[in-house]
């Protein structure tokens, strides 16, 4: 497993390297203190399995950084490592193609546990405060049904925050046939319809209507809240359950 870490402050760069390393003999990270330096990096080398980038580096956005290694390296996963732990960088980050948020302000051991889930294939998405922030706002004219959605995602919260680690819900819980276990997988993955229809085979209009059925099945009424969601309710153990469904099996 190589990972490019990219991080501007020496002293996190190296504790967080440390921690890394320590999750296994075949963990190798590079370090970068910056956008041209993980650029270079990536340049150098196509061996890379997973990328931790930091929100803010001195010589990018890293929102930015995001949009630019998810349009240059679609198969390469990125995961923000951040001191924000608020619920719109969440949002934003996997809105723009994250396969995981993990704030600074975690324990090493919580660090680590987040970690292995991701490279087990697994998203981590942090317990979030989804109150005002998140809300629609009062004079929006919201609808009932994103209202609805919306204490949807309160209620996985809430569900998350009982237990020490992630939800104990259990994707199984949501009752998907294969087919919409299949496009889950895809559509976690940040692939469109036209790919997720290309790779099962089957029509776009059809992907659409899984889609539907799946989002549905979470309470929600997006692909971002549909990570979100699946990243509360996923299994405490990072090697179990969810990285079978990211394989795309039921």
């Amino acid at each position: 497993m190589k990972v490019l870490l990219i991080d501007d402050h020496p002293l996190i760069l190296s504790a967080l390297k440390t921690v890394i390393e320590g999750l296994g003999s075949n963990v190798h990270v590079v370090g970068a203190d910056s956008a041209a330096a993980a650029r270079a990096a990536l340049q150098a080398s196509d061996d890379f399995n997973l990328v931790l980038l930091d929100l803010q580096l001195g010589d990018a956005s890293g929102f930015d950084v995001l949009d630019e290694f998810r349009e240059n390296y679609p198969a390469l996963p990125v995961v923000v490592i951040s001191a924000s732990d608020r619920s719109s960088d969440v949002i934003r980050s996997i809105d723009q193609g994250a396969m995981g948020f993990v704030p600074k302000r975690n324990s090493t051991e919580l660090l680590s546990q987040a970690l292995k889930l991701v490279m087990a294939g697994g998203i981590y998405v942090p317990p979030m405060s989804l109150g005002a922030e998140a809300a629609p706002p009062v004079n929006s004219g919201a609808s009932s049904a994103a209202q609805n959605q919306h204490s949807r995602l309160q209620q996985i919260q809430q569900e998350a925050m009982a237990s020490n680690f992630q939800g104990a819900t259990g994707l199984e819980s949501l009752s998907l046939t294969p087919r919409q276990t299949d496009v889950l997988a895809l559509l976690l993955q940040g692939k469109p319809n036209k790919i997720i229809a290309r790779e099962l085979g089957v029509s776009v209009e059809t992907i659409k209507d899984h889609v539907a059925a799946v989002l549905k099945a979470l309470g929600v009424g997006s692909r971002t809240q549909a990570v979100l969601a699946v990243g509360q309710l996923v299994q405490k153990q990072p090697d179990a359950h969810f990285s079978t469904w990211r394989n795309g099996q039921p």
